[in-house]
């Protein structure tokens, strides 16, 4: 199961002014790359606060948000709420026949699978917006160590940056 971290930064590294603020800063073009990727892997995970903040579920994939809220409940097939542990989770998708996800935030939900090493590519769009202060993309320190596999402009101002995540060595 590729886990694929698809976020949109600003140029100093936020991913939102506060918990609660629609995407709307970004691009089309960079919707437009977010929809492609999603519909492209036909899942996404977010948290809880990212799913409120779009208000619906994405149409042609399969959202499912994490949450510890019990009460949260969906009828929509493609609608889907839990609290399962992320390796857990992408073993059951994997099970389900899914070969890639896109893990779309926010902080905490990007940290819970980067501590257990899941990510295995962080791409990245960088918008031409300054917050100063903000939302990043981990909640947590972390330490990733990534290699640039590519890099481009989607359009007059968009930038992306892909990663491929290093996992960690294993000692004996």
């Amino acid at each position: 199961m590729k886990v694929i971290l698809l976020m949109a930064l600003t140029v100093d590294g936020k991913i939102a002014r506060h918990p609660n603020q629609f995407i709307d800063w970004s691009s089309k073009a960079d919707k437009k790359l977010f929809v492609q990727m999603t519909k492209k892997a036909g899942v996404l995970i977010m948290g809880s606060r990212t799913y409120d903040t779009i208000g619906c579920p994405l149409p042609g994939r399969k959202n499912i948000v994490l949450t510890r809220n019990k009460d949260r409940q969906s009828d929509n097939e493609n609608l889907i709420f839990t609290d399962q542990k992320p390796a857990d989770l992408l073993d059951e998708l994997k099970a389900s026949g899914y070969t890639e996800v896109i893990l779309s935030g926010g902080s905490t939900i990007n940290t819970l699978f980067a501590r257990a090493n899941l990510i295995d590519e962080i791409v990245v769009t960088i918008s031409p917006k300054i917050f100063g202060t903000g939302i990043d993309l981990f909640s947590e320190e972390l330490d990733l160590s990534l290699d640039l596999k590519s890099m481009g402009k989607v359009d007059d101002e968009l930038v992306v940056l892909k990663y491929q995540v290093a996992k960690p060595q294993k000692t004996l």
